[in-house]
């Protein structure tokens, strides 16, 4: 499939950070995922970085997942993993959970617009069902990958909001943001003490 694109979504590209675009490339070559760097060892150090993973090893088995996973007529496609990869970048993972959750969820999402267009290309009603289904699945998946990213890049920091507050004639009261961190409650900056009278 071939986009072009339009103003905005140069301007968007335009604007990304150029630690993003900056990386070696990854084509497929007769079965083989090539990295292009005229340094095949400094291209493989930058793509590992760039995608979270550790070693050599663990780049190249992400690799020949995402490309098994951009499968079109059970074929790798070029297309699909080098959005994969694009994508995976973006995302920035910073150690190798962060980088097999990253992968995942880009497969899922790539399953889910697989399924988007299957369903908006069926009129056969059990087909659309099927389809919707899956769709429905994969859309919770990817939810359930989201928080779990977050929490992972959070530390597993427990977020508590307090919605009403009543404070006595006298009483004190700190009005902020909080976070607790290993039986340690930090207050930001910006903190205001609030008294009533």
């Amino acid at each position: 499939m071939t986009t072009s694109l339009t103003h905005p979504a140069t301007a968007l590209v335009a604007s990304a950070p150029a630690a993003i675009i900056a990386g070696p490339k990854v084509k497929l070559r007769r079965n083989r995922i090539v990295i292009e760097h005229p340094d095949t060892r400094a291209g493989e150090k930058l793509l590992a970085e760039a995608l979270g993973a550790v070693d050599r090893d663990a780049l190249h088995g992400l690799l020949g997942q995402l490309a098994k996973a951009s499968a079109v007529a059970r074929k790798p496609d070029q297309g699909n993993l080098s959005f994969m990869i694009s994508m995976l970048k973006s995302m920035t993972p910073k150690d190798s959970l962060e980088a097999m959750l990253a992968a995942q969820m880009v497969s899922i999402h790539v399953a889910s617009m697989r399924c988007a267009c299957r369903l908006a290309c069926t009129d056969d009603v059990p087909q659309q069902e099927s389809l919707t289904r899956a769709l429905t699945r994969l859309a919770r998946t990817y939810a359930a990958q989201m928080e779990a990213l977050n929490r992972h890049r959070s530390n597993d920091a427990c977020a508590i909001t307090v919605q009403n507050l009543s404070v006595q004639d006298g009483g004190k009261a700190v009005v902020g943001h909080f976070t607790q961190h290993a039986n340690l409650i930090a207050a930001q900056p910006n903190l205001v003490d609030a008294v009533t009278a």
